[in-house]
C-alpha cells in the first residue's frame, strides 16, 4: 500500500505553509484536495498557493478545469489518484492538502464513490433542475422519495444538484442511489495531520485573510463567478457569492466584506466539526500558537516514511 501524507484543517489555519515545509523536508509533491482550486482564474477566493509558493514544490490538481465545467467528485478522485501514483513512481512523497473533506475521504477510500458516478444524462438533469426552479424543491423531493426515500432524507434543503443526481442514478439503474455505495476500504497507508487552533484566533485570521483578499483583487474574480450559469459549482463557492450583492449595487462594500467574513467563519466551524467527526486517526497540531510543533511534525512524518 503506497504511503500518503495528508494535511487537513479549516481555512486560514496554515495548511499551505505546512505543505511547502514538508515538501522541502521529505522531497514531496503537493496534491490539492480542494474542490474549488481546480478552476482556472479563480485564485484569490479559493486561497490557491501563489505562483511564488507553487514554484517551491510541484503542485497537482490546481487549474485543471474551466469555471464553466461540471467537475464531479468521481473525476477528482480518478485524476488525483493518478497524480499520486505518478508522484510515487518518481520516488517522491505525495502530500494531499485538503479543505474539502468529502473529496479527501473519497480519495482515501474511507467513503468510496459509487460505480455509477460517471452516469450522465444532460437532458434528464436539465429537466429536473428546471422543474425544481419552476415548481419548487418539494416536487423534486417527492419524486426522489418515491424511488429512494433514504437519499431524500439525507440531502439537505437547497441541495438541488444532489437531489437531481440521486434521482438520475436511481432512475437509470433501477436501484436506489443510497444502495449503490461500495464498502469503505482505505486505499493508502496515510499519515493524517490535522491543523487546528483556538476558535477566536482562527476567526481573527479569517477576518485578516478576507481583508487581504479584498486588496488583492477578489472582486474581479467575483465578477467572473457571477457571470457563470446559476447552477455552476464555481458560482456558489464561498468567497464569491457573498460579494454579488456589492457587484449588483444592493450592498455596500463594507456590508459585502462583512458577509464574506461571516460566511468564512461559519465554513471553518463546519470544517472543524466535520474533520473531528469523520476521521479517527488524525494527529492534531496547533502551528498558529505553537509554531515550534513543526519540528515534531517533520520528525513524525520522517518516521512514518521510514517504516
Amino acid at each position: 500500500m503506497d504511503k500518503l501524507i495528508v494535511i487537513v484543517g479549516p481555512t486560514a489555519v496554515g495548511k499551505t505553509a505546512l505543505s511547502l515545509a514538508l515538501a522541502q523536508a521529505v522531497d514531496g509533491e503537493i496534491v490539492s484536495g480542494d474542490s474549488m482550486q481546480i478552476y482556472r482564474r479563480l485564485n484569490i477566493g479559493t486561497a490557491k498557493a501563489t505562483p511564488t509558493e507553487q514554484a517551491q514544490a510541484s503542485h497537482h490538481m490546481i487549474d485543471i478545469a474551466e469555471p464553466t465545467e461540471t467537475y464531479s467528485a468521481a473525476r477528482f478522485v480518478q485524476e488525483a489518484q493518478q497524480a499520486i501514483a505518478e508522484i510515487t513512481a518518481r520516488g517522491k512523497v505525495p502530500i494531499l492538502v485538503g479543505g474539502t473533506g468529502f473529496y479527501v475521504q473519497a480519495l482515501l477510500g474511507d467513503k468510496p464513490l459509487a460505480a455509477v458516478d460517471d452516469i450522465q444524462d444532460d437532458a434528464f438533469t436539465e429537466k429536473w433542475t428546471q422543474i425544481a426552479h419552476d415548481e419548487g424543491e418539494t416536487v423534486l423531493r417527492d419524486a426522489l422519495r418515491k424511488v429512494d426515500a433514504v437519499s431524500e432524507a439525507r440531502i439537505l434543503p437547497g441541495q438541488i444538484r444532489r437531489l437531481v443526481r440521486a434521482l438520475l442514478v436511481s432512475d437509470h439503474t433501477g436501484k436506489p442511489f443510497s444502495e449503490q455505495k461500495p464498502e469503505p476500504q482505505r486505499l493508502y497507508d496515510a499519515f493524517i495531520i490535522g491543523l487546528t487552533t483556538d476558535r477566536q484566533v482562527l476567526y481573527e485570521r479569517i477576518n485578516q485573510r478576507v481583508d487581504a483578499m479584498m486588496t488583492q483583487g477578489i472582486l474581479a474574480e467575483a465578477e467572473i463567478a457571477m457571470a457563470l450559469p446559476a447552477d455552476s459549482t464555481a458560482r456558489k463557492a464561498i468567497g464569491y457569492k457573498e460579494l454579488f450583492g456589492y457587484l449588483t449595487g444592493d450592498e455596500s462594500l463594507e456590508q459585502a466584506t462583512e458577509t464574506l467574513k461571516q460566511a468564512s467563519r461559519r465554513y471553518a466551524k463546519r470544517q472543524m466539526t466535520w474533520f473531528n467527526n469523520q476521521f479517527t486517526d488524525i494527529h492534531w497540531f496547533d502551528l498558529v500558537q505553537q509554531p515550534s510543533e513543526i519540528t515534531d511534525i517533520k520528525e513524525a512524518v520522517k518516521r512514518f516514511m521510514s517504516e
